[in-house]
């Protein structure tokens, strides 16, 4: 007769993420088929009335649902230290755009770039994050800005969780920049963008359209043509909103019910009704904060007030935020801008589910969502933002099955 459960973890202490950190010490969570069965005290295991075919002790640590990035570009090509070392010797943004460099230097190396080429280059980072307990990762397009650059993209993102322990959510960010191709002519490009997305979308390379609404970016009119394209073909919104002017984005996305608004530092108190009302979460980026040496940081004790879910990630991209760390990005988020520990730890977990349209899935340790785990080496889940340059995760779950095992035998 087959065990009941595939795999107990036991003698571990569980943040579940639901209503506040969920606590429960001296716990125990059992797998079936890949998701959670059980969950409670590790005394009642057996009276709950089934056995595992194994069973991992977990020598006293804490388990968290596995980390969530749910902002990132980091599918890209090459890097650019050298402009970040000329800007620290004097030279502008605008001398190193001027000379091809930014974003554009960025396109041309990934559109040069072979799937296989894209895909070893991006792994590496990548396996930061996963050593950090992320379990979910999203991956966004946007350093192609052409049908076949964006969908190279997307087919390494896609690439990415069969290769990798982790799972991925691909987002369309074809409104990014605009490519040279198409200098002075905004509109024309808008118009490309919104014709690339039915054949991607047919290829089954797109979970989700993102946008950069911003004087530097896009129109909020522009904007909202490729959210009417995204709406036609039934896919969820998201937009780069407010990171450096109130554009009014964060209105923009929340009236398509948008799954999040990003970045946020300029968000007014009519972006935050509006986000509020449309149930769009807040994701906060403190690694291009700081990178870029900004002074403004987001409304959050407004975004708090008003009920809003504010997620953090990392925004790993080569320009504005070469971070591959997720708790590098709690800490920030908590020394930089006031979160709580546990305000940053649900940003990675519960809202960051929420930004990416998975929170049915994952994100809390509930009976029947997938079992996605984080294993810590803490005191106390506030460990976990409180100190930085030390990772303390000891073990991984990726639906149920466990990698780095460092627990006890």
């Amino acid at each position: 007769m087959s065990a009941a459960w595939d795999v107990l973890y036991t003698n571990v202490h569980l943040a579940t993420m639901v209503g506040n950190y969920g606590e429960l010490r001296d716990g125990a969570v059992a797998v079936k088929d890949g998701r959670i069965a059980w969950l409670g005290k590790a005394g009642d295991a057996t009276a709950a009335g089934a056995d595992a075919a194994a069973v991992h002790d977990c020598g006293g640590s804490w388990l968290t649902p596995g980390l969530i990035d749910c902002h990132t570009h980091i599918v890209h090509a090459g890097n650019r230290s050298d402009e970040f070392e000329a800007r620290l010797n004097g030279t502008t943004y605008e001398d190193i755009a001027k000379a091809g460099g930014g974003i554009m230097s960025t396109v041309r190396a990934t559109r040069a770039a072979t799937d296989e080429e894209l895909l070893k280059q991006s792994l590496p980072r990548i396996a930061s994050l996963l050593a950090e307990g992320v379990t979910t990762l999203e991956i966004k397009s946007g350093y192609g800005l052409s049908l076949e650059a964006e969908a190279k993209m997307l087919r390494v993102a896609r690439r990415v969780g069969e290769v990798m322990p982790v799972s991925v959510a691909a987002t369309f960010l074809g409104a990014h920049a605009l490519p040279p191709e198409f200098a002075g002519r905004a509109d024309d490009y808008v118009a490309e963008v919104c014709a690339m997305l039915p054949a991607l979308a047919a290829q089954g390379l797109v979970d989700a359209v993102d946008a950069f609404c911003e004087r530097i970016g896009f129109s909020h009119a522009q904007t909202e043509r490729v959210f009417q394209a995204a709406a036609a073909l039934g896919l969820p919104v998201k937009l780069h909103a407010e990171q450096l002017s109130d554009q009014h984005g964060a209105g923009l996305v929340a009236r398509y019910r948008g799954l999040s608004a990003d970045h946020l530092e300029h968000l007014g108190a009519d972006g935050i009704a509006a986000m509020q009302a449309g149930g769009t979460v807040a994701v906060l980026l403190p690694g291009a904060y700081y990178f870029l040496r900004d002074t403004t940081p987001p409304p959050v004790a407004a975004l708090r007030a008003a009920g809003v879910p504010m997620a953090v990630a990392t925004d790993n991209n080569p320009g504005t935020s070469p971070m591959t760390s997720i708790l590098l990005a709690m800490n920030m988020a908590c020394t930089l801008w006031r979160l709580t520990p546990l305000e940053a730890l649900a940003g990675c977990t519960v809202h960051a589910a929420r930004a990416l349209g998975r929170q049915d899935d994952i994100g809390t340790l509930e009976v029947g969502k997938r079992a996605d785990f984080a294993l810590w080496d803490i005191a106390r889940p506030a460990d976990l933002s409180y100190s930085f340059g030390y990772n303390p995760c000891r073990g991984v779950v990726n639906a149920g099955v466990l990698r780095q095992p460092r627990v006890a035998a």
